[in-house]
This record gives structure tokens, sequence and C-alpha cells, in this order.
């Protein structure tokens, strides 16, 4: 484990069948910082975000977070020691209301075991209805509690996976491509919702491809190249970097 490293990717390799993936990649992401993975498509983005939540094993190296080593762990193991990730596609409740979305993640951080017990019931409990309706406050959808998750725009939809997302009040978050398909207006928008997250002091990992919302969040960015990560350093450094501009950043202007 590197040291003061919330979540450390350690040597991690992963193939399928002939098509290598993920190579010798090894990541640090320290605590409280905002770090941007960037990259061409197929470059095996998603693929490490999926090995670090325990949906994808690595076929060699380590995940370790908060200094446990996640090899044996499942995804739901790992999201209640503290990890939370927002997909590519929202992942919600579409039948449901958005009180009732950001309702199920906090009863399942609290105790693992709502889906044993009558939810309707446990809908009641005052003071995670409080706090489900504090969090839609803080993503700017709390005039929409009572509406069908499913009939939200796609940024609103977003914002609503979000608020899954902190309700759960994770030690990690991992964003990955949060502002896909959006408006300039709901990715500005989106950008300063994460921001005033990122002054909590939250550690997350972001995907994406926008390099205005990139260089606006990151502390630190690592660049990932078919399989490999190229480059990982400051903004400014990044953007300096000549093997960073031929790879990926000189093809996305």
């Amino acid at each position: 484990m590197v040291a003061n490293a919330v979540l450390h990717v350690a040597d991690v390799h992963k193939n399928f069948g002939g098509l290598r993936a993920l190579s010798d990649v090894d990541l640090r992401v320290d605590e409280g910082e905002t770090h941007a993975i960037i990259g061409p498509n197929g470059a095996g983005k998603s693929t490490l975000l999926n090995v670090c939540v325990g949906r994808i094993k690595p076929d060699k190296g380590h995940v370790v977070f908060d200094g446990e080593v996640l090899d044996s762990h499942t995804p739901y193991q790992i999201n209640q020691l503290g990890v939370s990730r927002v997909f590519q596609t929202p992942e919600i409740f579409p039948d449901l209301s958005l009180l009732d979305n950001v309702m199920i993640p906090a009863f399942a951080s609290r105790d693992g075991a709502f889906r044993l017990r009558p939810f309707r019931k446990l809908r009641l409990e005052g003071d995670v209805r409080a706090e489900a309706e504090k969090n839609l406050e803080d993503v700017g959808l709390a005039a929409l509690k009572d509406t069908e998750a499913g009939s939200l725009s796609r940024g609103d939809k977003r914002r609503l996976e979000l608020a899954m997302c902190l309700i759960q009040k994770p030690k990690l978050l991992l964003l990955d491509e949060p502002t896909a398909g959006m408006s300039r207006h709901d990715t500005n928008r989106t950008v300063d919702l994460l921001k005033t997250i990122k002054q909590r002091g939250m550690t997350k990992v972001i995907i994406e491809h926008d390099m205005h919302v990139v260089f606006s969040l990151a502390d630190r960015i690592s660049v990932l190249a078919q399989g490999r990560i190229i480059a990982s350093g400051k903004p400014e450094e990044i953007k300096g970097n000549p093997v960073v501009q031929e790879a990926y950043l000189g093809g996305a202007h």
C-alpha cells in the first residue's frame, strides 16, 4: 500500500481472450484529491473502474482500498467498505420516485438489510427521509422528489444517481463520464456540483472526455492508452507532455 493513498491499483493486468485491456497499470489516488483518468476510446478506462469495484477480477496485480486488499471482495462488499460509483448510463429505479431512489441506498449503507424488510415501512423513517430530501436539495432536484425517475432528462438522471451515491457517504467516489451526452448547460451545472463536492474533501476518480471538465476539476491526471498509463501528473504537466499530446490531447481539439 502506498502511504496516504486511499486507492492503490498495483501492477494490474487484464486480458479478454487475445485482447489486452490493461497492462502493468499502477495508479495511486490520495485522500481528498480528484484524480482524472483520460484517454481515447478503447483505452481501458471503464475496465479499470470495473476492476476497482470488483465487477472484473484482474489476471494479475491487486487493488487496495483504504489499506484493504480487494482481491476476493464482491462489488457489494466493496460498496459497503465505502466505494460508490456513477456509471456511464445512469443506474436508477425508473418506476420509483426520486425520493425513493435516494432512500434505497441510504438503507443499504446503513445496515445492508433493507431488502429483507418491507420498504414501504422503511420509507416512513423520518431520519432517512430527511437525509434523502437534503441530498436531493444538494443536487438541485428537491422540487422533483415525488416525480418518477424514468421521466427525468439525462442530466437530471445523472444528478439523481449522484445523490444516490452521496447519501452513502462514500470514502471514494468513482465517476464514469459524468457529463457524457449532456448539453453545455447541464455540463456546467454538473461541474459546479462536482466542485461543491470537491470542497468537502471527498476523494474522487473521474473518467471524462471533456477536457474543460477535466482541467476544471482534477488535481492530478493519469493518461491511459492501449491499456497502459503513459503519463501521470498535475494538469499543467499533462497539458505540456508531448507524449500525451501525440497520443490523445492533440487529437481531441
